[in-house]
């Protein structure tokens, strides 16, 4: 292709400028999240030696289903474009790795080729935006980030072009930890289960951009692990992103294209959909009825209490292996507040040991249990930021140096920062109340739920 990209895999954006230039998260080798996830499509040998013959490959965080070690060893003599993260541990650890790499300066465009330029926002929770170029044209690509307060600025640049793309993040909502329990054992019906037509929620996104395509993106996988394959009925097939969609200033194109600039053509690209069998969890190191050596319990004990600000928020952790209890202890005199993970011991450990416990939170094997009200139901937003994102990934577990931290990002944009706060504790805890209330009452296709829905949206576009 002379000038144009291509989509395919799970987040793997490929733009062409007289041949390959760019790759986005190259995923197209072995599994992620512990042997839970494997992509939904075979990626055909076409894009495969696309992606092999780009020098840049780009890297928007830690997820391996975004970074994956065993895709990243076809491209080794290629460049790794990074975002400027706090902490810079993908910069250190593919440094370490042997890996060339580039980060990549906040808010400044790069050249890659004489028509590919690609600027990068890098956010608090360790994600990142990358905007492209492309021959006069722009593509935003979103893939797990959303808007943490680079919304704004994202919709600017947009104004400035006549032809643009939004790949994002788009589904039910099976990409995140939705392994919960009642106190007595019984599984909890995840947020994914309403079903709630994914259409609509990307017609809104996109409108709210301004963009004139949307190219569903960034959630292509499916389950295989047999300790995971229930959550398989929650998720997002390819023509579920239709469902609900209505818009009269973008179009959504195909999930897999290719799209030629030089003569404004979009083609579908139509790779083989994979049919699995479940895979024993044993084959991945996990066997449930494996307890914990003593020194792996005082690993444990030391990673979490390393994250200063659990201590401030619970009074307990619980970990179940093997059917063993070990319970890490925040307050003594009291014992409300806290929760119960239930996990196999290989996984457990590893994920302690490299310091990546999304990992094992995403790949949805692992059963959780919250007691207390802790959270009011979910791990966000005292657990899995700060152990995931800040801690894990950003390497700020104190609480000095989480406030230099977020300080750190604050800095960068004051007012984006500040509207990222404002919607992460008012407006989506408000949105997430209410949606809740709102299925309790209509039914999710009903045009009085649409109103609804279309009412949050505007709101939020104001404040935000």
């Amino acid at each position: 292709m002379e000038l144009g990209f291509e989509t395919i895999g799970n987040a793997t954006l490929i733009c062409h400028d007289n041949g390959p230039v760019l790759v986005t998260d190259p995923w197209t080798d072995g599994t992620a999240y512990f042997g839970s996830w494997t992509l939904s499509h075979e990626i055909p040998e076409e894009q495969r030696q696309a992606i092999r013959d780009c020098a840049y490959v780009w890297l928007s965080h830690g997820h391996p289903d975004h970074l994956s070690m065993e895709s990243l060893e076809k491209l080794r003599e290629r460049t790794l474009l990074v975002p400027n993260h706090v902490g810079h541990r993908m910069r250190d650890d593919l440094r370490e790795a042997g890996f060339r790499v580039q980060v990549l300066a906040d808010r400044e465009w790069t050249r890659l080729s004489p028509r590919i330029r690609v600027l990068c926002l890098p956010d608090v929770n360790q994600d990142a935006v990358l905007l492209v170029e492309v021959g006069g044209r722009l593509i935003v690509n979103l893939n797990d980030s959303g808007d943490r307060g680079q919304g704004r600025f994202v919709r600017r640049v947009i104004k400035e072009y006549d032809e643009t793309f939004l790949l994002a993040l788009s589904g039910y909502g099976d990409a995140d930890m939705m392994n919960f329990f009642t106190e007595d054992g019984k599984r909890i019906l995840p947020y994914a289960a309403a079903k709630t037509p994914v259409g609509q929620t990307i017609a809104r996104q996109a409108e709210t951009y301004g963009v004139r395509y949307f190219v569903p993106f960034s959630s292509m996988h499916k389950y295989q692990r047999a300790d995971s394959l229930w959550a398989a009925e929650y998720t997002t097939t390819l023509p579920d992103y239709a469902r609900g969609f209505s818009s009269n200033t973008c179009q959504m194109l195909p999930a897999f294209l290719r799209h030629d600039f030089t003569n404004d053509s979009s083609v579908s690209i139509n790779p083989r959909e994979r049919t699995l069998t479940p895979v024993d969890p044993r084959e991945y190191g996990d066997d449930w009825s494996e307890c914990l050596e003593p020194d792996e319990v005082k690993q444990l004990e030391q990673y979490f209490r390393a994250v200063e600000h659990l201590g401030t928020v619970m009074d307990f952790l619980r970990f179940r292996v093997g059917g063993r209890e070990h319970v890490i202890e925040f307050n003594k005199r009291r014992f409300e507040k806290g929760i119960t993970f239930e996990a196999p011991r290989g996984s457990l450990m590893t994920a302690v040991k490299y310091q990546v416990f999304d990992d094992l939170l995403i790949g949805n094997f692992m059963k959780t249990t919250i007691h207390g009200g802790f959270g009011k139901g979910s791990l966000y937003p005292d657990f899995s930021p700060y152990v995931a994102k800040y801690a894990d990934n950003g390497k700020a577990r104190t609480e000095a140096e989480l406030r230099n931290y977020f300080h750190e990002y604050k800095s960068r944009d004051m007012v984006g920062y500040l509207r990222h706060q404002l919607d992460a504790h008012c407006v989506r805890p408000l949105q997430t109340q209410s949606a809740e209330l709102l299925r309790t009452l209509l039914p999710a296709d009903s045009s009085a739920f649409r109103m609804a829905k279309e009412t949050y949206w505007k709101v939020r576009r104001a404040i935000l």
